[in-house]
């Protein structure tokens, strides 16, 4: 697979009145062509900077990327000027945002938001701008296109306004599609619908997508590869099957142990990880997760961990994997969770209409 997307050691800081806050400590990742990179972790853990900071929607003051590089399409977008950018936003990367009212504007018709990115990014003048915007409605499953066309955004249901903003996000076909917690304003069965709704479309766009969420059973069902987020850290990355089935870092473990089994023939207590994220005002010495962890080593303390290669695709942040460091396992709880909830898991029936 073709590399599309590179993010090499990117520190990204707020200044406050209590003082500079890191956000984001130094993250690498990629993303490879037609595939999905899950982003999981707390709220507070970086996920949402660190993609607002690819599509450079970071304001500054008081963001500003201290230090590292992303590189699109040969061109590193951290040294680009904003009109630079205002060319790859939306055209290149989309991006789709948490709640889809705020997102649009309730002033304009649908049908002249999703014209906007056409005429400004495609050239395309009035006519072919309004029918290729009633194929995207057509598209993302919006019934009765044509008439939809000229209502407002109140006249939507929240899972009509997310296909909406959709439509909207895949206007110029981009190359990767940003989703920050797409379905989380909605009611599980429309989260299914919209979750669908995006893998077909990637299949039909060939587009790469970086999905940003807190619920792993998302994960379970969209992802290619998953990145754990701690502390504005990547701690560990791998494929589904990796991070499900043989995670190694303690946070991973941890989120894993607080999801709620599918496996209804044994009862299994959800645990909770102690404490609270770490302020990063002031970022904890060492290892970032160690005063929330039970398996802390001494040195977990004092000195960050590197990151250690399970394998070509698998990363993990933490001393537990240095050679001399104690072998410890996953908890039973993880182990008896996962396995049931990913081996059982069972798409939802779709509706054929959004209401």
């Amino acid at each position: 697979m073709d590399k599309l997307l590179e993010v090499k050691d990117l520190h990204v800081s707020f200044d406050t009145h209590a003082g500079e806050v890191k956000a984001i400590r130094g993250v690498d990742f990629n993303l490879m062509k037609g595939e999905t990179l899950a982003i999981v972790g707390e709220s507070g853990s970086g996920k949402s900077v660190t993609t607002k900071t690819i599509m450079r929607l970071i304001p500054n003051p008081p963001g500003k990327i201290k230090q590292g590089e992303i590189i699109f399409n040969g061109k590193n977008l951290v040294k680009l000027s904003e009109k630079e950018m205002e060319k790859i936003r939306g055209k290149e990367i989309s991006m789709i945002f948490q709640d889809p009212m705020t997102s649009l504007n309730p002033t304009m018709t649908i049908g002249k938001q999703i014209m906007e990115p056409l005429k400004k990014h495609q050239n395309l003048n009035k006519s072919q701008a309004q029918k290729r915007a009633i194929e995207l409605l057509n598209l993302v499953g919006l019934p009765n296109p044509q008439e939809r066309f000229k209502q407002y955004p109140h006249q939507f249901s929240g899972g009509q306004r997310q296909r909406i903003v959709i439509a909207i996000a895949l206007a110029c076909n981009p190359k990767i599609l940003i989703a920050d917690e797409p379905t989380t304003a909605l009611d599980v069965t429309i989260q299914a619908q919209i979750l669908e709704l995006m893998k077909n479309l990637q299949k039909k766009i060939d587009t790469s997508i970086i999905f940003i969420t807190h619920d792993l059973g998302v994960v379970a069902n969209v992802a290619d590869r998953v990145a754990v987020m701690y502390g504005g850290q990547i701690v560990e990355m791998g494929t589904v099957d990796e991070i499900f089935y043989d995670p190694r870092h303690p946070y991973t473990w941890g989120l894993l142990a607080s999801m709620p089994s599918l496996d209804t023939d044994e009862k299994v207590e959800l645990t909770a990880i102690p404490g609270t994220p770490p302020d990063l005002l002031h970022p904890p010495k060492g290892d970032a997760f160690a005063l929330r962890s039970e398996y802390a080593l001494k040195i977990d303390f004092e000195y960050e961990p590197p990151v250690y290669k399970v394998s070509d695709t698998h990363m993990v942040k933490s001393w537990l994997l240095h050679p001399d460091a104690p072998q410890v396992e996953p908890p039973l709880s993880v182990k008896q969770r996962i396995r049931p909830m990913v081996d059982n898991y069972q798409k939802p029936v779709l509706l054929e209409e959004v209401h």
